[in-house]
């Protein structure tokens, strides 16, 4: 069984420590950029929202997108990965 490692990585703003498989570090660093690319398109095109709007805004395209075919398979996946890894975070901190 392979090691993880602990990345940071940032969305919205945020910083989220997640320990992922070295192979999968290109996989949600891409899927991050997705995501932050998403954010930044709706500010531009939604001004005055705040950050949870767009947050939401993004979640809404994205089950868009895939409910209408449009994203690929892996793309699918590793979005899925990278929320469920950000869920097991948040989940981990708020027991503290």
């Amino acid at each position: 069984m392979s090691e993880l490692i602990p990345i940071n990585i940032v969305i919205a703003d945020r910083t989220y420590r997640i320990k992922t498989k070295p192979t999968d570090e290109e996989v949600i660093r891409k899927t991050v950029k997705l995501i932050n690319d998403k954010i930044i398109e709706f500010k531009t095109q939604f001004a005055g929202k705040d950050m949870q709007d767009y947050i939401a805004m993004v979640i809404i395209w994205y089950a868009t997108q895939k409910n209408a075919g449009e994203n690929n398979n892996l793309l699918s996946k590793e979005l899925a990965d990278v929320i469920l890894k950000m869920e097991q975070q948040i989940d981990d901190t708020l027991k503290l």
